[in-house]
C-alpha cells in the first residue's frame, strides 16, 4: 500500500536512499508492528564520518581502526539512520527484514526483526542526543504509525535486555508518544 510518506515498498519519501543487502523477505504472516530505537556510532563516541554508512553497506574498512577489528565480517543494517545533524537515512525498505535486532523478544515473540522496523540514532548511551534528531524522529515514527499497524516504541534494550543498552539513558522518551516496553 501507497501512502504520501512511503511507496509501496516502504521506501519514506523524505529519507535519502543508500541501499544496503543486509536485508532479506519478511515471514509472510508479518506485519509490521514494532518500531525499534538504537544507537550506533563508528568509532565508539564518534559522531562524524561515514563508518556507519559504511558498515550498513558492507563498505567497511575493517583495518581503518581498531575497534573494527571485532567486527570484521558483520552483517548489519537498520531501515533508518537519524544522523546528528537530524538527516534522515534509509537503508532497507520497510517491506523488508532489516538485520538490526539480533537474538530480541518482545510481548513473548521471539524475532523482533521479522515484524520491526529498526532507527538507528547516531550517537552513544553517555551522550545526549542532538534536538534535531527528536526533530526528525517523532514525525518519522508518526509516519510509521500512519502506514503500518504499529503496536509499540521501544529500545534496543527493551526486546534484548543484558544483551544491549541501547538506546541508553540519555535518550528522552518523554520525546515519543506511546513507548511501550
Amino acid at each position: 500500500m501507497e501512502t504520501p510518506d512511503f511507496d509501496a515498498d516502504g521506501w519514506f519519501a523524505r529519507a535519502r536512499r543508500i541501499p544496503s543487502p543486509n536485508c532479506d523477505a519478511r515471514p509472510d504472516d508479518a506485519a509490521i508492528e514494532l518500531v525499534v530505537v538504537h544507537n550506533i556510532s563508528l568509532p565508539p563516541g564518534v559522531f562524524a564520518g561515514d563508518a556507519v554508512i559504511a558498515l550498513f553497506t558492507n563498505r567497511l574498512d575493517w583495518d581503518a581502526h581498531p575497534y573494527y577489528q571485532g567486527m570484521r565480517g558483520l552483517r548489519v543494517s537498520a531501515h533508518f539512520l537519524i544522523r546528528r545533524d537530524g538527516s534522515l537515512i534509509q537503508f532497507v525498505p520497510c517491506a523488508l527484514r532489516a538485520w538490526h535486532a539480533g537474538a530480541s523478544s518482545w510481548q513473548g515473540r521471539e524475532r523482533c526483526n521479522d515484524f520491526s522496523v529498526g532507527i538507528e540514532l547516531e550517537g552513544s548511551d553517555d551522550t545526549p542526543f542532538a534536538e534535531a534528531q527528536y526533530a526528525a524522529l517523532t514525525p518519522l515514527v508518526a509516519a510509521l504509525r500512519r502506514r503500518y499497524p504499529i503496536r509499540g516504541v521501544v529500545g534496543h534494550s527493551d526486546i534484548a535486555p543484558g544483551r544491549k543498552t541501547d538506546p541508553g539513558p540519555c535518550f528522552d522518551w518523554r520525546r515519543l508518544d506511546g513507548h511501550a516496553a
